[in-house]
């Protein structure tokens, strides 16, 4: 059977990914602004931090995303004048996962329409 049980309801498994995509493009829209911003402040940061050091530019960006996404391999490490700027590559990293976090759980519920019924224990 193509139907899949919406919360009581029926919802065509075709259409219900019509509208998964819809909601997806429509709240990208939104979200891509300040993601994108987030992605650039984290490389600039990366590079301004990374240039100082006399890393290459990969070697820079690198850091970023190993920092921002709070991996921390430590095998390229900030001397102590310069650590402050870690935490605040972690920081934008963290709140790159909870925009998108956020933007998915919205678009999904979104999705899921004003027929949803809540769900009782």
């Amino acid at each position: 059977s193509r139907d899949v049980d919406n919360l009581g309801g029926r919802m065509d498994a075709r259409k219900m990914r019509r509208n998964f995509a819809a909601g997806l493009f429509a709240g990208l829209r939104v979200v891509w602004p300040i993601l994108s911003g987030l992605i650039g402040l984290m490389i600039a940061l990366g590079l301004f931090v990374g240039l100082r050091e006399g890393w290459s530019i990969q070697e820079s960006i690198y850091f970023a995303f190993v920092s921002g996404l709070t991996i921390g391999y430590g095998d390229l490490l900030l001397p102590i004048g310069w650590r402050f700027f870690g935490p605040v590559e972690g920081l934008t990293g963290i709140l790159m996962c909870g925009l998108s976090t956020g933007f998915f759980f919205a678009m999904l519920t979104r999705m899921r329409g004003p027929s949803a019924q809540r769900l009782q224990p």
